[in-house]
């Protein structure tokens, strides 16, 4: 019997249900809508707390007395008169009147970004520092104003100002200290400030507290985006618990499965490294980090030499032994190309102006208007419209109309002038058929244009989550629709416009987004300036973001034999590339820069991180009109070839003529950027098509890639703002030179032998009319003497061997270097 009476009792004990289950607490707990729940109850308690408080300076003396009996507040008809009744009053009165005084008021901020992080996954404030910073300012400032209501003696006044607690510190501390409470505290604030900001002088507080202030906003910008990705309240509860007990268990930690060296002393500047952290980036290492091909700013670890070079040989022989099968990235980690500019800040959003708040749209009426005047202007020609809507852009919308069955494309597109006239319009432009809709378009300006800022797009997650070699962000399309596009596919950038029509605002744009996603080590500029004061803004970013010729006087190159120089220089440079590659068994950078950062190529046969290279040139009908073939050959080469090997082409012009775009240039760059030009031949000159000339200006463009024609309005940057840009990368620590291309000896420059003498007849007449004139021009010597060109030319070679003129400058006249006639005679003299 008690067998079966002990088989009963477990059998019962078994089958029995606990009411109570510790899995269902936690899966309470885990609930999003518990944490959503409570932070929402956190903000509305923070609203109460700054109602009552504000209510508390004009109804707290007069609720005192109901509030100072808990049993007269709950159950007596007396009415209080704080904003929330009696509750409010109690919260008022305890908070400031028995507790923290004003202080108070910090615990707002307390509650609301408490109860926004459960709600929006992201804190207002950026945590632990701002908790120091809470904390300690509302027990300062309670007994800051405790003292002065002590030694005032107006404690029946003033008593809200620092509460019970902060009256009670401070009497506190003026009974063991007297007056040197006042000094106390002025110390303790002193201390606590440079501590917070890491002062090492307090001079240098501005500059701390700048810095400071930026690395918040790029921290707390990072971890806004990973919450908000993934923000789970419950998770950050369930991750510590698994923490606490994944130590007992027999799965091992991330420490032993990725183990992280950190070198007691960085060694600095380091050719050849790995990953390696800061130490303030540990706090906040959960899992290990793979860099990645582009390396976030903020990762600056080295690995010292002896322990990153995965090519050393051991000097024994004893010591030649493979240290495992593993590669050598595994060992010794990938190469970060980083490490020389590891200190390095990408540019901050605060350096571009905001944008405006209000936007001026096109209203409904507009748009009633234009589209009754579209259906009667095509009705009156006897072409019947099914439907029509509109798209609204910031500079155009556009009209797509469905004709009738049975209406030729052909009939609306010879209507555009008329169409133009009924809408009263700048002008429009007519796409039948839309590609890929089945619709024609009509695209009309708006009366208010909007203007796109600089801000507004490059903050755009399209651009900022762009994993492309090289993003640019030119605008928006006519839709609203950010446009982002990738440089190193284009692969070359042919820009046209006229004078004043946004053509260098174009090009600061495009410099300034690749400025804002590229690291120095990535990418490199040729700028060339004809007109010399368009890119001059850039000159401050020389050692981190330019190449240059050898022994360079200037950045920014403006002269035109220069620019013969550096173009051959470029050719020089990818040549050079190609071997690289040839070497290395690739077929573009991409793959090259891979198999290097892997240490797959070594470094001592040649072998380096190649960075991408971008020529501008702003003015190139300057160029062909001085230099001609000398320009034209090397752009084209290097058109036809220098894709696959990093080197990417943008070239500029304002008259897009035929002799400056020669089919040869015009061939090789696919992608064309036409901004308003004058005519129509213009137009079809650089987009293969009609269009350009009916552009309304001020920023208004068509991007052609192929088949595709795609209307933008160009984003807006004013020149203060690419000051403010290249003055901050300016001020880091930069290379100790700019990118040397390799150097170009030019044969046509060297002097040429002449024979004077052998001079011609006509030489002593060429001598003293340059020097009457003081011009050094053939083109004077011809008209003057009644002599060929080629004549000339040789009598100009003679004048320059015998030192009448200076050497050719280009379109410039030659220097006459003798000033007086009496001097010729004597030179003359001497020659013969």
């Amino acid at each position: 019997m008690a067998g079966k009476r002990n088989l009963y009792k477990k059998k019962k004990s078994n089958s029995t249900t606990p009411i109570f289950r510790l899995n269902d607490l936690i899966a309470f707990f885990q609930d999003k809508r518990f944490f959503i729940t409570l932070g929402l109850l956190m903000i509305a308690f923070s609203i109460v707390l700054a109602l009552s408080f504000v209510s508390y300076f004009s109804t707290g003396e007069a609720d005192q007395s109901i509030v100072e009996s808990w049993n007269n507040t709950v159950t007596s008809n007396a009415v209080a008169r704080n904003w929330l009744g009696r509750f409010g009053a109690v919260l008022s009165y305890y908070f400031i009147y028995r507790w923290f005084g004003i202080a108070s008021f910090l615990f707002i901020p307390i509650f609301l970004n408490g109860g926004w992080l459960l709600v929006f996954g992201r804190s207002l404030f950026t945590g632990w520092q701002s908790a120091k910073i809470f904390t300690f300012f509302l027990f300062w400032l309670s007994t800051s104003f405790g003292y002065l209501v002590l030694v005032t003696e107006t404690e029946s006044q003033y008593s809200f100002l620092c509460g019970g607690i902060g009256y009670g510190l401070a009497q506190g501390l003026y009974n063991f200290m007297g007056w040197a409470v006042l000094l106390l505290l002025l110390i303790a604030f002193i201390v606590f400030m440079v501590y917070s900001f890491d002062l090492d002088t307090l001079l240098n507080f501005q500059q701390k507290a700048q810095k400071t202030a930026q690395q918040i906003k790029s921290k707390a910008a990072a971890a806004t985006e990973e919450v908000r990705s993934n923000f789970n309240p419950a998770e950050v509860i369930m991750n510590n618990l698994r923490q606490t007990s994944a130590k007992n268990s027999e799965q091992p930690s991330a420490e032993q499965v990725a183990p992280v060296y950190v070198p007691e002393q960085p060694v600095a500047n380091t050719p050849k490294g790995g990953v390696i952290y800061e130490e303030d980036d540990f706090d906040e290492l959960t899992e290990p980090v793979v860099p990645s091909a582009q390396p976030s700013p903020s990762f600056s670890i080295e690995v010292p030499a002896e322990k990153s070079d995965a090519f050393a040989m051991a000097e024994d022989e004893e010591e030649q032994q493979p240290l495992s099968d593993e590669p050598a990235y595994v060992r010794y980690g990938l190469y970060d190309h980083t490490l020389d500019l590891s200190s390095y800040k990408y540019p901050t959003l605060d350096l571009l102006d905001q944008p405006e708040v209000s936007k001026v749209r096109v209203t409904k009426e507009e748009l009633e208007q234009n589209k009754d005047k579209i259906v009667e202007t095509l009705s009156n020609f006897r072409i019947g419209i099914s439907s029509i809507k509109a798209t609204i852009g910031p500079t155009v919308t556009l009209y797509e109309i469905v004709p009738q069955a049975g209406v030729k494309i052909s009939r609306i597109k010879t209507l555009e002038d008329d169409i133009a006239l009924s809408l009263s319009a700048l002008g429009i432009r007519i796409i039948a058929p839309i590609p890929g809709r089945g619709t024609i378009g009509i695209e009309v300006p708006n009366k208010n244009r909007e203007i796109v800022s600089m801000s507004s797009i490059i903050t755009h997650e399209k651009f900022v989550n762009s994993d492309k070699a090289l993003p640019i962000v030119l605008g928006k399309t006519i839709s609203n629709e950010v446009f982002v596009t990738d440089l190193a596919k284009m692969p070359h950038l042919l820009m046209a416009g006229a004078t004043g029509q946004g053509k260098s605002v174009g090009l600061n744009v495009l410099l300034t987004s690749l400025l804002y996603k590229k690291h120095p080590s990535e990418l490199k500029f040729v700028l060339v300036d004809p007109k010399k004061v368009e890119l001059t803004l850039f000159n401050r970013i020389e050692r981190h973001f330019l190449a240059t010729l050898p022994n360079a006087e200037e950045p920014i190159i403006t002269d035109t034999r220069k620019v013969i120089h550096t173009l051959n220089s470029l050719c020089i440079e990818m040549d050079v590339r190609y071997n690289l590659l040839k070497d290395a068994g690739c077929r573009n950078i991409k793959e090259y820069n891979h198999k290097f950062t892997h240490r797959m190529l070594n470094p001592q046969d040649g072998h380096r991180f190649l960075p991408y290279i971008v020529l501008i040139i702003d003015e190139l009908a300057d160029l062909m009109m001085t230099a001609g073939k000398e320009v034209e050959t090397p752009i084209a080469r290097l058109a036809q070839l220098a894709r696959a090997i990093g080197i990417h082409l943008v070239v500029a012009t304002q008259r897009p003529s035929v002799n400056v775009i020669t089919g040869i240039i015009k061939a090789n760059f696919p992608a064309r950027l036409s901004f308003k030009v004058s005519s129509r031949v213009d137009s079809r000159t650089i987009l293969d098509s009609n269009g350009a000339e009916q552009l309304v200006g001020q920023g208004d463009m068509l991007l052609s890639n192929g088949s595709d024609i795609i209307r933008l309005q160009c984003a807006f940057i004013d020149t203060h703002e690419v000051e403010r840009i290249c003055e901050f990368i300016g001020e880091q620590r930069g290379y100790d030179t700019s990118y040397l291309l390799p150097e170009y000896e030019d044969e046509g420059a060297e002097t040429k032998t002449v024979d004077l003498n052998n001079r011609d007849s006509m030489f002593e007449d060429a001598a003293r009319l340059v020097v009457a004139h003081q011009q050094g021009s053939t083109s004077l010597i011809q008209r003057k003497l009644s002599l060929g060109y080629n004549r000339a030319g040789r009598i100009m070679d003679q004048l320059e061997a015998a030192g009448v003129v200076g050497p050719f400058e280009g379109s410039k006249a030659r220097k006459v270097l003798i000033q007086d006639e009496y001097a010729l005679e004597q030179l003359l003299k001497s020659l013969s």
